[in-house]
């Protein structure tokens, strides 16, 4: 199997605890993949480490035949890998339209020098960024709020604005961190179609997703932590009948037990 992004022995430790131990699996092209567990599972930490907020203590991440846990994280960018995160990161007091042109600094190539001189190349590339930015935010449906202020917007909405961010990048790899999170149903249903049209446009996707119906309606594969090990991987199917997982989410049948007692 051809692999985009391949996590290999990957442990990292914060002092005396151990929050992802030994975690393999690989994403091919095209696929979107989930990353599940229950709380405190090490999802966001197997998360940060794949992005390059910090590096594992052990294993290594290959994108793209790259090693990538080697590199500054300012390189994920310009290789193809984006994200979103959890706790939103937009610039609140800029507009929708800045928002996504802040995603585009990687297409373009002006200077300082050349931005402040307001040379014919700065405007051809600020037009350029103006026109793929809206493009973007016509895609998640956010094309009419392009003058709005990030800060104005509700919570479904600027779900939207950071994605539109993300694809900014014009990433291979897109990254998503918990993007269903305080999103009602019909918004998550709309994510979901969403996330399904980004795949078929070429990009890959690894979801940290609490929200299991958007898992395993969208998920080529999902890969189970628990504890900071890989518990199971396969389809979603395999998964949902695998009994490690069955365990992880609900308990034994001792721990239930003791529960109602």
């Amino acid at each position: 199997m051809e692999k985009l992004l391949d996590i290999k022995n990957v442990t990292k430790r914060f002092g005396g605890v151990t929050a992802n131990k030994n975690v393999s699996f690989s994403i091919a092209p095209g696929q979107i993949c989930g990353l599940i567990g229950p709380n405190g599972a090490g999802k966001s930490t197997l998360f940060n480490v794949i992005s390059n907020i910090f590096p594992p203590t052990e294993g290594e991440i290959w994108f793209n035949n790259t090693r990538t846990d080697t590199l500054p994280s300012y390189k994920m960018a310009s290789l193809g890998i984006s994200r979103t995160f959890q706790n939103l990161q937009v610039f609140k007091n800029m507009t929708v339209l800045e928002n996504v042109m802040v995603g585009l600094h990687t297409r373009t190539t002006t200077g300082f020098a050349a931005a402040i001189l307001r040379l014919p190349k700065t405007r051809k590339e600020e037009r350029f960024a103006r026109e793929r930015a809206m493009e973007h935010l016509a895609f998640v449906g956010l094309e009419d709020l392009h003058d709005a202020i990030a800060g104005s917007l509700p919570l479904g909405k600027l779900r939207l604005l950071e994605l539109a961010r993300a694809l900014a990048v014009e990433p291979k790899l897109l990254l998503l961190d918990e993007i269903a999170a305080g999103l009602n149903h019909n918004e998550t249903h709309e994510m979901a179609e969403l996330i399904e049209k980004i795949r078929d446009n070429g990009i890959t996707i690894l979801v940290v997703e609490h929200d299991m119906d958007l898992v395993m309606n969208i998920c080529d594969k999902v890969v189970v932590l628990d504890q900071g090990e890989k518990i199971a991987e396969g389809t979603p199917k395999e998964v949902q009948n695998n009994e490690r997982v069955i365990e992880a989410y609900l308990g034994t049948s001792d721990e239930k037990e003791a529960a109602v007692l």
